[in-house]
């Protein structure tokens, strides 16, 4: 039983029949063909017939032979009637056939279609399709599941296996450890089959969604890099210094080399970037990024569950957490101080610090040193696994993370 992504699902109904092609864009896993199944159950609950529905997912052999934007449009076309009505167009992992923005520029002009699109990597969004459709069409990314999506999965899943409730720490650990694709809660009560799933998602990302689209030439170095990533989330670092660490591993590669590959993973939506902005000069910076992994238990899966710094771990996730909110997030500078993210968006901006506890003095002065020195009036807070503590220093308010990932007001 498919379990809801309301807060997805809500974005495409409020794009249904506007004159936008609605493109879903995530790493494979994270739940995007389960979006359009959802939004199908919606189309036929809300009366739109069957046969005004069209499904294609072209990563199923039954539409294996359409190899070419020409049998793709062929093949929609003996199923459209110009009869006035809207035809809902859902189409999986369309990448697959090239060209194929021809076609879904041709159905735009040629029928009454609403057309909704699902792909693996950001080459989706290219310069080509952007000129083809000027603009006439609307991103939606998709993410693993938030951590108020993952108790809502696990809560659903567990009810029907008649478990008994986990504790909210424990629950966190696991989210933490095993991640939020999907597909893992189902593997929850076999934990040792978690690891071999996230391998193979692994390989598919890499071997389908860089290797063969970029047709990369060391695949290996690819790996060592995306590995170096992994081990290194909410780390300051440079493509040179990347480059000179593989390098010294026995990886001869170049600053450019790594720079193209960055992009390629972040392409393949399972790397996120953060730039660093400037706070005093006004400015984005143009070295010393941040990098985070999409999902933690890709990160784990990567490193071999080595205990890494928990504090890097809680600044993974609150950085999805504020993705999922739809912020724009970018670390800051405060002169020689870091502020680890300023998040923006419409209707809001905060300055926001993550530590896994300010319990100590010396860590907690350390953590609201860039905060009291920014001077504006935008929200300021620490985020911090601790309960028993203040719940604000000087208009920064301190917040337990499991308290912020839970509501978010």
């Amino acid at each position: 039983m498919l379990k809801n992504r309301d807060f997805y699902l809500t974005q495409l109904i409020k794009f249904k029949d506007k004159p936008l092609i609605k493109v879903i864009t995530g790493m494979r896993r994270s739940g995007k063909s389960s979006l359009l199944e959802l939004f199908e159950s919606y189309l036929l609950a809300n009366g739109v017939p069957s046969d005004h529905i069209i499904r294609m997912n072209f990563e199923s052999l039954e539409f294996d032979e359409l190899t070419s934007y020409k049998q793709m449009y062929a093949s929609l076309k003996k199923q459209l009637i110009k009869n006035g009505k809207n035809f809902y167009i859902l189409l999986d992992e369309v990448q697959q056939v090239e060209s194929w923005e021809r076609v879904v520029n041709s159905l735009q002009v040629d029928y009454p279609v609403d057309i909704y699109l699902t792909g693996s990597n950001a080459y989706l969004l290219s310069s080509e399709l952007s000129t083809l459709l000027s603009g006439r069409y609307v991103e939606i990314p998709i993410q693993p599941l938030s951590f108020k999506e993952y108790l809502n999965f696990r809560e659903n899943e567990e009810s029907e296996l008649l478990s008994v409730s986990k504790p909210l720490a424990d629950r966190f650990n696991d989210y933490v450890t095993y991640g939020g694709l999907p597909t893992v809660i189902k593997l929850l009560d076999q934990k040792e089959t978690i690891s071999a799933f996230l391998s193979g998602v692994i390989n598919t990302v890499i071997l389908k969604d860089v290797v063969q689209r970029n047709q990369v030439r060391d695949p290996a170095l690819l790996e060592s890099l995306l590995k170096f990533i992994a081990d290194n989330i909410g780390n300051i670092v440079s493509t040179k210094k990347i480059a000179d660490y593989l390098n010294s591993s026995g990886r001869k590669t170049t600053s450019d080399t790594i720079d193209n590959y960055l992009a390629m993973l972040e392409n393949a939506y399972i790397i996120c970037r953060a730039n660093r902005y400037d706070l005093k000069g006004k400015m984005f910076l143009k070295t010393l990024e941040k990098y985070y992994i999409v999902d933690l238990g890709i990160r784990n899966q990567l490193t071999g569950l080595r205990n890494a710094d928990y504090g890097q771990i809680l600044e993974n996730v609150v950085f999805l957490e504020l993705l999922h909110r739809q912020y724009e997030v970018c670390i800051g500078k405060v002169g020689t101080l870091e502020v680890d993210f300023i998040a923006t968006r419409a209707d809001k901006k905060m300055y926001v610090q993550v530590s896994a506890t300010i319990m100590d003095e010396k860590t907690r002065e350390r953590e609201l040193r860039p905060l009291l020195a920014i001077d504006d009036q935008y929200d300021k807070m620490i985020l911090t696994m601790d309960r028993h503590f203040t719940k604000d220093f000087e208009g920064i308010r301190i917040i337990n993370i499991l308290d912020f990932l839970l509501h978010e007001e």
